[in-house]
């Protein structure tokens, strides 16, 4: 059955049949067929941001809450170029989202007109496919693949770009049907293999499973099977920042986070095993550290749908193409019918040995001498929010890492953060999309000051859309992360890393129509922080830390996970090669 309608009203049912209820978007020239469009409708709600990165990161931070492709909406030119950081964003953290670009006429392209550019030449490299429709009849056949691809396999960024003559013209509407399509990834793991995985689960003395946003972008299922495989084998479990959640944080073998800034047990787990299981994670090099020494003597398995990850940097002896939540169900099924045995007296072993690296207490801080540690801060946002309906969306830096190693996650798309590209300003874009998904649940974005100014102008998105997502900024006037590298690297030499002329954060938020909050002082943190979750709105909430505090633990460039800095608190020194604490 097909209508006619013209190429926006196309746009805009496409939409509404794959089940779009929030559009992200900044309206221009070439696209204003469609935004005319979406006025004359109900069933999809616009969201005004105030850039197209914004944009971007909205629908990040929407997809990643809720597991459904976010889409954004922006004009030709500049409209599209400004999204290019979120869409490789995206790309890197395996986020699905569709967005949807204006171009000039089709007769124009190629003249430089105003405002073109090439967007699918531009894009191409930072999305997972991407299409110039030249063509009205062509239009819905294509955004409905374009949702195909974005959300099957590995998910990730596509984009449409729409010539405002195809918007005009009239043709056939064609309804979805993805079973048409020629991209159709290979979701079922090879058995040979699973059952090679389950014979080194059986034998494994030192075992650990290593998951990653893999789990979670699988669906619910894959976190619950992965919870049911770490509780029936008892082995130890770690994760990449992207898989924070997939098994709960307080999980009796929960280990805590690793790579750069995770937990010293973790990582030494990791340095230390004999079966290490990768379940959804791409060894990225803030996990790996120093490739020839990462788990230099076990036996590796790698579970990932996307089959260029597979030993693209890691060499594995158990390679399973496959999607996550397939390969541990046949995983499951065969460890059980073959008797749902391990080595358990090694496992004991191997379990007392991890307490032995807990008792280090990597996350110890030095008290307060007068502002607020950043880690006392967020100890005490989790004490304080930790039974709320809550969402953690961070910025990156300093605060990023503090947030994954003091904030509990007990489930999947709880925390929203910039992993693989590191986007300074995503957090506050993805705070309202998150909330806009979420309207009765406390969103928190996790911020430092120098990160969160990047897209402050979202504060009038939040404020006009009366979204009461609330901005706790870390504020050590130093961009944090850089201050460290060059303390400990580059002979604190500090080469513009802090900033003369801050806002004041109070008036910046009063100035836009939302609510402020400072707080200096250790003695007053708890009341400041119930302050910003009982009000009814969007707040910033300026909170004064220390301003030359260090991340720790943290794995220096080029070192391997046995070879950590620690901070003054618990050891006041560094790891050597053999795990033994050098004072």
């Amino acid at each position: 059955m097909t209508r006619q309608m013209t190429g926006a009203k196309m746009v805009v049912q496409a939409l509404k049949d794959q089940g779009v209820d929030v559009v992200f978007g900044y309206p221009g020239g070439a696209v204003l067929p469609i935004y005319d469009e979406i006025f004359q409708q109900n069933d999809i709600r616009h969201i005004l941001v105030r850039h197209e990165q914004g944009a971007v990161h909205a629908a990040e931070g929407y997809a990643r809450s809720t597991g459904k492709p976010g889409v954004v909406l922006v004009t030709s030119g500049p409209g599209a170029t400004n999204a290019v950081t979120g869409l490789t964003d995206a790309l890197l953290d395996s986020i699905p989202i569709v967005v949807l670009t204006g171009q000039v006429p089709t007769f124009m392209i190629g003249s430089d007109a105003f405002q073109e550019a090439d967007t699918v030449g531009i894009t191409r490299p930072c999305t997972k496919h991407n299409w110039l429709v030249k063509e009205t009849g062509n239009l819905a056949a294509t955004i409905h693949e374009a949702f195909h691809v974005a959300t099957s396999g590995r998910p990730g960024p596509v984009l449409v770009d729409i010539p405002k003559d195809v918007q005009f013209a009239t043709d056939h509407y064609s309804a979805p049907a993805p079973a048409r399509s020629h991209y159709q990834p290979q979701v079922k793991g090879d058995m040979e293999t699973i059952t090679e995985v389950v014979e080194a689960i059986e034998k494994a003395e030192r075992p650990v499973f290593y998951t990653g946003g893999g789990v979670i972008n699988s669906g619910p299922a894959a976190s619950q099977l992965l919870r049911e495989l770490v509780q029936a084998t008892g082995f130890p479990i770690t994760s990449t920042l992207m898989g924070l959640g997939a098994y709960p944080a307080s999980g009796d073998k929960w280990i805590g986070m690793l790579g750069m800034h995770g937990l010293y047990e973790a990582n030494m787990a990791m340095h230390g095993c004999d079966l290490m299981i990768n379940i959804g994670a791409r060894f990225d090099d803030r996990i790996t550290g120093r490739i020839d020494a990462f788990s230099p003597n076990s036996k590796k398995a790698h579970i990932d749908i996307d089959p260029s990850s597979i030993n693209k940097v890691i060499r594995v002896d158990f390679p399973i193409v496959g999607d996550v939540a397939h390969v541990l169900e046949d995983m499951l099924k065969v460890w059980k019918a073959r008797g749902r045995k391990t080595n358990s007296e090694s496992v004991a072993r191997w379990w007392k040995q991890i307490e032995e690296w807990k008792t280090v207490n990597c996350l110890a801080y030095q008290p307060s001498s007068g502002k607020i540690r950043p880690q006392h801060a967020l100890a005490r946002l989790e004490a304080l929010t930790k039974e709320h309906d809550r969402y953690i969306t961070t910025e990156v830096g300093q605060h990023q890492m503090w947030a994954a190693q003091y904030l509990g996650f007990e489930d999947p798309n709880r925390l929203m953060t910039s992993g693989g590209l590191g986007t300074m300003g995503y957090g506050f874009p993805a705070s309202v999309g998150v909330q806009m998904a979420h309207p009765d649940s406390l969103v928190i974005n996790v911020a430092g000051e120098a990160s969160w100014l990047m897209n402050m102008q979202e504060m009038g998105t939040a404020v006009q859309y009366r979204l009461p997502v609330k901005q706790f900024i870390l504020n050590n006037e130093r961009l944090g992360m850089v201050r460290q590298w060059q303390e400990l690297l580059h002979g604190e030499r500090y080469s513009h890393s802090w900033s003369e002329a801050l806002p004041d954060f109070v008036k910046l938020a009063e100035a836009f129509g939302a609510k402020g909050i400072i707080c200096d002082n250790e003695a007053d943190l708890d009341d400041a922080i119930m302050e910003m979750i009982t009000y009814d709105g969007p707040v910033i909430f300026d909170c004064l830390v220390e301003k030359h505090e260090n991340c720790f633990p943290m794995i220096p460039s080029g070192k391997a996970h046995n070879e950590m800095l620690l901070g003054e608190a618990n050891t006041q020194g560094v790891i050597d090669a053999k795990g033994s604490v050098l004072v």
